[in-house]
């Protein structure tokens, strides 16, 4: 049973209605081509309809059936995360010589902005819409000492239909004290579709030479190595179940790759992910230094999906772009350090296609 029927498939402008828990959802796109819902509550990513190479439509972002999870099991599925995205250890780091300390998770580590993250918040929202590129563009104000971050934040977050089958995640920030700034969208995608199983079928290429090792806490343990004859080698696509039958993966990917090239202002090819059971293929694009995969290898099926399927394990692949874990704490890393007078500014590109 369709337990959260798709959207209809509009031009313009983008579609705004009330959500009891998100605050709002939008949903928008072109006729014919990519039709995506946003959620205010945590600037979601909560569907995303793409046609597989017969024509066949299919919501391709997990979402959880109630959206009252997105508090709980649910957390950061979709969500914009930060103020820094991934882990920083034990919730220190230093600034300019002053110490800081950040609201932890249970394993004593700040994860994805702490504890009340910008997963949590309920964003402002305004349509977006141009002859090439509709969507919504999500505000939040995140202030001096939020989750022990210093500096009022100002962040902006546009997340844009093209009509060239792209979706596009562009943020921006700015600060009136120095702070540290990392963002990300953390959706998981199954290219065969939400619910329709594992993704073990999937393949996956990424564009990294060298990737981070990590302690049992998943804090980067030395200095980043070559994937060359390890199981982090994916210069070329393998099955995500071949890449995790390699020693060194149990519980599957949850790293960061270190991209290559990265840096200025032009999104660079990260990733390639492709369904070969239905032909859908994805790009993803970034200005940023860093990818986290995450196989969702600790789905346990207590979140219930949009169309009525638990999720299990490998359920959906995470590809968060971004700048490295524990970066305030690593010099050798790309700064995260934002400002006064300086602008933040990271731009992601999803571009599908299919395959026959």
């Amino acid at each position: 049973m369709n337990l959260y029927p798709p959207p209809p498939f509009t031009g313009v402008p983008p579609v705004c209605r009330p959500d009891t828990y998100a605050g709002q959802r939008w949903t928008f796109g072109f006729p014919g081509g990519l039709t995506a819902e946003v959620h205010t509550r945590g600037a979601r990513l909560h569907g995303l309809w793409v046609p597989d190479r017969y024509g066949t439509w299919a919501d391709v972002v997990l979402a959880p059936h109630d959206p009252a999870l997105t508090a709980t099991a649910a957390r950061y599925f979709g969500a914009t995360v930060g103020r820094y995205a991934n882990r920083i250890a034990h919730g220190r780091f230093s600034l300019d010589g002053q110490p800081h300390q950040l609201t932890t998770q249970e394993d004593g580590h700040s994860l994805h902005g702490g504890t009340d993250g910008f997963d949590t918040r309920l964003w402002e929202a305004e349509s977006v819409h141009t002859p090439e590129w509709t969507g919504v563009l999500l505000h939040l104000r995140s202030p001096d000492g939020d989750q022990g971050f210093p500096g009022n934040l100002d962040v902006t977050v546009s997340c844009l239909v093209g009509r060239d089958n792209e979706l596009s995640f562009a943020y921006a920030a700015v600060t009136d004290a120095p702070t540290l700034v990392n963002l990300t969208n953390h959706a998981y995608f199954n290219l065969e579709g939400e619910g329709a199983g594992d993704i073990l079928g999937h393949e996956l290429a990424v564009a990294a030479s060298r990737y981070t090792p990590v302690d049992a806490d998943l804090i980067p343990s030395g200095d980043h190595r070559p994937v060359a004859g390890t199981a982090f080698d994916l210069r070329r696509p393998l099955s995500i179940a071949e890449a995790l039958a390699r020693p060194g993966t149990v519980g599957g990917y949850d790293h960061n790759f270190v991209l290559s090239p990265h840096g200025g202002g032009t999104p660079h090819r990260a990733a390639v992910l492709y369904a070969p059971a239905t032909g859908r293929h994805m790009e993803v694009l970034t200005t940023e230094p860093g990818l986290q995969v995450y196989t969702a290898g600790q789905f346990d099926g207590t979140v219930l999906g949009k169309s009525g399927t638990h999720y299990g394990a490998g359920a959906g692949v995470a590809l968060e772009t971004q700048n490295f874990p524990d970066s305030p704490n690593r010099p050798g890393d790309p700064s995260p350090v934002l400002r006064p007078g300086a602008e933040y500014r990271s731009r992601t590109v999803l571009r599908f296609s299919t395959r026959g």
